[in-house]
């Protein structure tokens, strides 16, 4: 789980809950296709505000390799655009569009759908 920082500023945009996403890194070829398109060297990054309740997303279930929320149990797999796996979210995690710059992974664009539950 991260905030975002403006690499001009270097001002951690914390303490918003909605600024807070969750990362992580996979093999690029366990990617789907769409997911590929967003990611940065096989790293993804998707909202950690849950669109059932607008729960903070913090568990990760290991042994399916997905994100959980620990408020109402809703699954999201983060090598497939955060698709609901599982659980009353009614919409995907809302993606945080990467890109590599040199070795660094730097930030594409804004979460490319509204975060939290609508």
């Amino acid at each position: 789980m991260v905030y975002p920082m403006d690499p001009k500023t270097k001002v951690v945009k914390s303490g918003i809950v909605n600024n807070l996403a969750l990362v992580a890194r996979f093999r690029p070829a366990d990617l789907s296709a769409t997911t590929t398109e967003h990611a940065a060297g096989g790293v993804v990054a998707y909202s950690a505000v849950c669109t059932h309740l607008g729960c903070t997303v913090s568990l990760w279930d290991a042994a399916h390799e997905w994100f959980h929320c620990p408020c109402h149990h809703a699954q999201f797999d983060p090598r497939d655009d955060g698709k609901v796996m599982a659980g009353p979210a009614p919409r995907d995690l809302p993606v945080l569009p990467l890109k590599l710059v040199g070795d660094a992974v730097v930030v594409a664009g804004g979460f490319m759908t509204p975060v939290g539950p609508q």
